[in-house]
């Protein structure tokens, strides 16, 4: 009777995410896998903060279970107990400049540039730049939210940042044709993965398996019928309070998202920590992979090998 209490007790705690973003359009694909991850009996909350160190932290120190990030760099460094278990987006950016100030790579020498959040995938992809052109920024400012950085720039307060396709759609139409893309050589990393600690994805397995079920369920949708986004965001009544311009670009992002190949249906393997890795390595963020490296140093693939089956 006591082990039975107990377990229904753990089943009744939700599952707390901690995010280290603002809401926006593209946290409702995660959004709509919690709530039907929710609908199977599995409560789920979630809180934003305003970095994702914060957000790592809060999962590290117990006040979160679940982070969404890519926290190669922090378990290498910290040897915390922390593993990823769901790919859920592939790093594709946009680096943006103000061609009034710049028109090149070249031309960022010495100039301050704006990301989302330290040890972010952002950071990385501006970092291997400065290395690829041999170049160094004076300095590199932290605003979270693409959206953000985006409005920044229309509003000339950042002449140089990295946005994702919603936020250089905004710039292109808005932006009376002064922003210009930076070229990139091609990049295979992970943008935004789901993580837990060891000790809490093994205690509510029976619920992950839910969770990651549901994540799976969720991005095959999307990428077969990206239009599905925004009419689970009404069924739902998720983030109520977007402004109509946010709600117009929902499908579009979505529609953009899939084209460019960013929500990966397999939620990740081996070869995509290899290629983390060495993206990272390059970034100068951690050390090169090792030709024997144990993946499960920094991923838990248990969940979804068991969701595949």
């Amino acid at each position: 009777m006591a082990v039975a209490l107990a377990t229904g007790a753990a089943a009744q705690t939700p599952m707390r995410v901690a995010m280290g973003d603002i809401a926006s359009v593209e946290t409702l694909g995660l959004l709509i896998a919690m709530e039907r991850t929710k609908e199977r009996g599995v409560p789920m909350d979630i809180t934003f903060f305003n970095s994702e160190d914060v957000a790592t932290q809060a999962v590290v120190g117990g006040q979160a279970d679940i982070g969404v990030g890519a926290p190669y760099a922090f378990i290498q460094n910290s040897k915390a107990p922390i593993r990823m278990f769901y790919r859920m987006s592939t790093l594709q950016f946009f680096p943006v400049v103000n061609t009034e100030f710049y028109t090149t790579w070249e031309d960022l020498d010495g100039q301050e540039v704006t990301v989302h959040s330290r040890g972010s995938g952002t950071e990385a992809l501006m970092r291997l730049m400065e290395t690829q052109h041999g170049i160094e920024y004076s300095a590199i400012s932290y605003v979270p939210g693409s959206e953000v950085r985006a409005g920044a720039m229309l509003q000339g307060a950042v002449k140089a940042t990295i946005v994702d396709s919603s936020g250089f759609r905004l710039l292109t139409e808005q932006g009376g044709g002064k922003f210009e893309r930076l070229p990139l050589d091609g990049v295979n990393a992970t943008d935004e993965a789901l993580y837990g600690n060891e000790d809490f994805l093994n205690e509510r397995e029976a619920d992950m398996a839910i969770f990651v079920e549901e994540l799976l369920r969720t991005w095959a949708e999307i990428n077969q019928t990206p239009t599905v986004v925004a009419e689970l965001r009404t069924q739902y009544d998720l983030l109520p309070d977007l402004p109509e311009q946010a709600v117009a670009e929902i499908t579009p992002y979505f529609e953009g998202a899939v084209t460019d190949g960013m929500l990966p249906t397999a939620g990740g393997a081996p070869d995509d920590v290899i290629d983390d890795l060495t993206f990272l390595a390059a970034a100068g963020q951690v050390q090169a992979p090792e030709a024997d490296l144990d993946t499960g140093q920094y991923w838990d693939f248990d969940l979804l090998t068991a969701a595949r089956d």
